[in-house]
């Protein structure tokens, strides 16, 4: 690993100097190191303590351009010690004033609302990587991205990802009391490796002084994955579950909309349809659904507001029956009673994962942020309440801008739910308080 390292230092100063010596090159080298603390959940003293260094280059010279993130961080992760080299991006293209054409390993982020969007479903996240920014939980996939601008204020994305990669639940984590006791997580069961498992998707985005607006079409397996009983053991007195995750292939077709209005207002909205096939089978498949978010955006005495409705409408929807028990003590009768409600529970587990516990899901957020001092203190709070499910998060955080490169960071993460939800289980691991001390370069 040390050698990795040094040797991306070496290239990079290289890179520098060659730049220096030709006049056409324009190269650029910035990126941060950081210490972060994040702790004092039920489950963990400090969930996560680690140093990280970042460095983000871009070459350009004329139309071609190359631009990097590669990170390099060391530390404690749920008391498990862990050294990362992770590329976050790295991608070389042609970009020009009409057509752009990038390939490599990119972040692609879609949608106009705050936070919750339905309409992005290319890039995967690592939601358990805690840390004072949740931006840094953003995955990139290997990528073909294409644009082109045959107006101005228009134009065409076209996103072309050979290799499936879901995102991080790391649900193997979490108490789930007695039925966690029977509970084993297996290895990802990931799609095979051929181009007709592919992900394409094309956004047609449209940026003017009065609106801005997207239309979108995505096909291929979501991120966003569900959970599958691969086995159930009966070798030993009690069962043993065996339970993967495992991927689905979906087709999402996705709008969205902001509208200033006045000097002060913006209306943001954005919706996506997405067709599932077979989900009455198989229980990692959910329903198709629409899922959508209006919001408002305003500035009330500095302070910059942002209020939200979340909600979602599942398509064939019909409520999960409790399996009966059997009348008698027959083994063979207790065996087929047991596996239904095995996947009874696993059913009813994958719909909390899709929000598709009802027909109906309701949920509201509210940020709130200001400056203050010139810029040289920042403060957020960001809350959640899902109506539907009786879940609801609040993460507040205080920014200081200590010098031009010295930034500190401080704040919390806390969310509550009721027995057997899914805020209920990740509450023990996930909420606390942070803080980072951040050198910018």
């Amino acid at each position: 690993m040390k050698r990795i390292i040094l040797f991306s230092i070496l290239i990079c100063t290289v890179l520098q100097a060659q730049a220096q010596w030709n006049g056409n090159t324009d190269f650029n080298i910035h990126g941060y190191g950081r210490g972060s603390v994040y702790g004092g959940s039920k489950a963990y003293d400090l969930t996560s303590v680690f140093a990280e260094l970042s460095l983000q280059a871009s070459v350009k010279k004329g139309p071609a351009i190359l631009e990097s993130d590669i990170r390099f961080s060391t530390g404690m992760f749920f008391n498990e010690k862990d050294t990362r080299f992770r590329i976050r991006e790295l991608y070389a293209g042609y970009k020009s004033r009409k057509v752009d054409v990038f390939l490599g390993n990119q972040i692609v982020i879609w949608g106009r609302t705050d936070g919750f969007n339905p309409t992005n479903n290319i890039s995967p996240n690592d939601y358990f990587f805690l840390s004072s920014d949740p931006a840094d939980q953003q995955q990139s996939n290997f990528m073909l991205k294409m644009q082109y601008r045959p107006l101005p204020g228009v134009d065409l994305e076209l996103v072309a990802i050979p290799f499936y990669k879901m995102s991080s639940y790391r649900f193997d984590l979490f108490d789930m009391g007695e039925l966690g006791n029977y509970l084993l997580f297996v290895d990802d069961m990931l799609p095979e490796r051929i181009l007709a498992n592919g992900t394409y998707a094309v956004r047609v985005n449209f940026e003017y002084p009065a609106f801005g607006g997207s239309v979108s079409w995505f096909q291929g397996y979501d991120p966003y994955h569900g959970f599958n009983v691969v086995s159930v053991n009966w070798a030993s007195s009690q069962p043993v579950i065996r339970i993967a995750s495992v991927p689905y292939r979906k087709t999402a077709i996705g709008a969205d909309l902001a509208v200033p209005v006045g000097n002060y207002m913006i209306v943001r909205a954005e919706a996506s349809y997405s067709h599932t096939k077979n989900p009455e089978n198989k229980m990692f498949i959910p329903n198709p659904d629409l899922s959508y978010v209006v919001g408002i955006e305003t500035n009330v005495l500095d302070f910059i507001i942002i209020g939200q409705y979340i909600g979602k409408f599942t398509f064939d929807y019909s409520p999960l029956s409790v399996p009966a028990p059997p009348k008698d003590s027959n083994p063979a009768a207790l065996i087929q009673y047991t596996e239904k409600y095995i996947d009874y529970e696993n059913r009813l587990f994958n719909r909390k994962v899709f929000n598709q516990q009802e027909r109906t899901n309701h949920a509201v957020s509210l940020t709130i942020t200001r400056s203050f001092a010139y810029d040289v203190l920042s403060a957020e709070c960001t809350a959640y309440y899902n109506f539907t499910s009786k879940e609801w998060l609040l993460r507040p955080k205080l920014n200081w801008r200590i010098s031009d490169a010295l930034m500190a960071a401080v704040g919390g993460h806390y969310m509550k739910g009721g027995e057997k939800t899914l805020y209920g289980y990740s509450s023990a691991i996930m909420n606390g308080a942070f803080a980072e001390l951040k050198v910018i370069f």
